[in-house]
């Protein structure tokens, strides 16, 4: 059979470097239009933060009159965003990684509790922050329980629980079974190989995945809304309510003064701030911390 020829190529080359050029043309815009938004997000919200974007708004408490556009700062709310997700992150860590490592190291890849646990993860990933704050809610009411940073965190760590775990799973996959193998060999106990040489090679996955979980407890509004409540002081008891950013954004925009507004939108370039700050780390000490795996 003879084949067709165009320009001196064969007809059937022209045709793959004809869907090689679309698709790298898809891929370059799906790249540029991720970019895109990113800049026009931290743009807009820069813009509009600026008037309002001042020192004192880092350092100070809400002062009386402050919803009415008068003197103060977001400083509670700064510190109890921390207060949540640093508390959330460490709930959900001290249970997701004893489960993670029983997932695999003590269960067989494929048997059916395992897979039932990893779809359950991916349902309980699935399910809005909203649910989880709805579920908190009923758990205070059924035990008479009043808003707090205490029930603040914990309804976050639920919501962090499933990403967290995942994240830890699928990091821990990646270790090479050979090197279990050679670690039972010479007599290391199941636990031995999972705190000595799995978690070694995985903590750079590991920090990533905390980072990772920080990120979404630290901007997430609804798991908190019914849960932690609001506070123009800095909280000092688990049993206090806590102020968080993403609420006081929600607050300040409701107001019909627009100093207040641009108040909120300061409020969000912080929020941004930080969230990036977390991302920048996760992925600093991810690409650090990787030159002591085995490879």
């Amino acid at each position: 059979m003879t084949r067709k020829h165009y320009g001196g190529r064969d007809f059937g080359t022209q045709r793959r470097l004809r869907k090689e050029s679309f698709f790298k043309f898809l891929m370059a815009a799906s790249a540029s239009l991720v970019l895109l938004s990113l800049v026009l997000i931290l743009v807009i919200i820069l813009w509009k933060s600026l008037p309002a974007l001042k020192p004192s708004m880092i350092i100070r408490n809400p002062g009386s009159g402050y919803y009415l556009g008068r003197e103060g700062g977001i400083l509670n709310a700064i510190l109890g965003s921390l207060q949540v997700v640093f508390g959330a992150t460490l709930l959900a860590l001290a249970i997701a990684l004893p489960a993670v490592i029983f997932l695999n190291n003590y269960l067989r890849r494929k048997s059916w509790l395992a897979e039932t646990i990893r779809f359950s993860l991916d349902v309980l990933w699935g399910i809005p922050s909203i649910v989880y704050g709805a579920f908190g809610f009923l758990i205070m009411i059924t035990f008479h329980l009043r808003a707090s940073l205490l029930a603040g965190l914990i309804t976050v760590a639920m919501v962090e629980l499933p990403i967290l775990s995942r994240a830890l799973d699928e990091t821990i996959k990646l270790v090479p079974s050979e090197l279990k193998e050679a670690t039972f060999s010479l007599g290391a106990s199941r636990w031995q190989t999972a705190t000595r040489v799995v978690l070694r090679q995985t903590f750079p996955g590991l920090v990533t995945a905390v980072l990772m979980a920080m990120g979404r407890g630290l901007g997430d509004a609804a798991a908190v809304l019914f849960t932690a409540g609001y506070t123009d002081k800095i909280t000092t008891s688990l049993l206090q309510p806590v102020a968080t950013l993403p609420l006081a954004i929600f607050f300040q925009l409701n107001s019909p003064y627009p100093e207040v507004q641009q108040r909120a939108y300061a409020s969000a370039a912080i929020l941004t701030l930080l969230i990036l700050l977390v991302s920048l780390a996760s992925r600093r000490l991810s690409h650090r911390l990787s030159r002591h795996k085995i490879r």
